[in-house]
């Protein structure tokens, strides 16, 4: 299965996309759209349109993981990202394709095991859970891929209790809980950090 991960932006969009087989993940192509400030708005939009559709009609994703505006103290930003993620949604529904979202601290949780991870700790998660031989860059690309894998983790899951939360960017109901998946992430995090304290002691 394919899996197309979006980081939305106007400014830059950064897109990953991953193959699920056999329960293991890998990546196919990542790369990031800058568009230039000298286009208009609509032509930015366009852009990412057509890219989004290409990417689509090439790797046939049998999803589209967008990364969930959740909330932001940018309202500049917030309407930048939820103009691109529009479009986005556009292209995924012109091509019948359905869209999983998770907002950026379910993402970093997924990969990173705590929700305040940083760039590099993201990078590096992705590098290693995709086997690749290099940390992906730049930023956007590798945000994009994580959005992957955390959807990549969730398909198939039960449907994860508590009460729905709808914020406005948003498509479908925030889920809560945690999958098998992101518990192993955390377990895993913990049994690295314990022999590092126990050589310090």
């Amino acid at each position: 299965m394919i899996i197309l991960g979006i980081d939305p932006g106007t400014a830059a969009l950064g897109y990953g996309i991953v193959e699920q087989s056999g329960g293991r993940l890998r990546e196919v192509d990542h790369g990031c759209l800058t568009t230039s400030p000298d286009l208009t708005l609509g032509e930015r939009l366009m852009a990412i349109h057509e890219l989004v559709s290409d990417l689509i009609t090439l790797h046939e994703p049998a999803v589209v993981a967008v990364e969930r505006l959740f909330f932001s103290r940018n309202a500049q930003t917030a309407m930048a990202v939820g103009h691109a993620r529009g479009v986005v949604l556009l292209a995924a529904a012109t091509h019948g394709r359905p869209v999983r979202e998770a907002t950026p601290n379910e993402v970093k949780s997924a990969i990173a095991g705590y929700g305040a991870a940083d760039k590099e700790q993201v990078q590096r998660m992705v590098q290693l859970v995709l086997g690749m031989t290099t940390r992906p860059t730049p930023d956007d690309a590798a945000d994009a891929l994580a959005v992957a894998v955390c959807i990549a983790n969730r398909i198939g899951q039960p449907s994860r209790s508590g009460a729905g939360v709808l914020d406005r960017g948003a498509s479908a109901p925030i889920e809560r809980g945690s999958t098998p998946y992101e518990r192993a992430v955390r377990e895993a995090l913990a049994r690295e950090k314990r022999p590092a304290k126990a050589s310090a002691s």
